[in-house]
């Protein structure tokens, strides 16, 4: 399992964080639960850079452009204290989907509703592995780390929703793969600091 760090609105780099270097409360989740975790570089993440500097052709903005202009502004959106908790929890969503967008993924379904529950974001990798992508955003961590919240429970009823969804028959498109990802959202004094879990559970 790896996890990454990145400080969206400061740098366009990934730093790598070693176990050793761990925050205390700096967990996975896996089938065993959730417990301390070494940390370590997303595979492919040299292509960021290229991506973030794509270039515009005729005045049409590329994807990549498009997520980095829309993370600013909803950076800028997540940091207004008067946010409601369910605004400031969708502006999460979309803030995930931007950072997932930028790295050229692509967004199957928002917010799909089933009898277990909701499904945050389900995407498109590079890959064409299909990733549902549960989000979780705090504004501090008051109450622990935002993937505390993906409990086990969660977890059983986001696979149950994810079988319904794949048997949807318009999501029957080509792919090589299905997983579980975890993006968590903390809302720092430099603005929102992503923690991106794949393959969670």
């Amino acid at each position: 399992m790896n996890i990454q760090l990145i400080d969206t609105q400061t740098r366009t780099d990934v730093r790598p964080l070693i176990h050793t270097q761990c925050p205390a409360n700096t967990e996975r989740i896996g089938s065993q639960g959730i417990g301390a975790h070494p940390l370590d570089v997303l595979p492919g993440n040299a292509q960021q850079s290229s991506m973030t500097h794509a270039a515009t052709i005729r005045g049409i903005e590329s994807p990549a452009l498009a997520a980095a202009s829309a993370l600013q502004e909803l950076s800028a959106q997540l940091r207004d204290p008067t946010l409601a908790p369910a605004r400031f929890g969708v502006l999460g969503e979309e803030y995930a989907a931007a950072w997932l967008a930028r790295r050229g993924w692509s967004t199957l379904s928002r917010n799909w509703h089933t009898r277990y529950g909701e499904l945050d974001l389900v995407m498109l990798d590079p890959e064409r592995t299909i990733v549902f992508v549960e989000v979780k955003t705090r504004r501090t961590m008051r109450y622990g780390s935002p993937q505390e919240a993906v409990t086990a429970r969660k977890r059983l009823r986001l696979r149950r929703a994810g079988v319904q969804w794949l048997l949807e028959p318009e999501h029957r498109i080509a792919h090589n793969g299905v997983r579980f990802d975890v993006i968590s959202i903390l809302l720092e004094a430099s603005g929102p600091s992503v923690r991106y879990i794949p393959e969670a559970f």
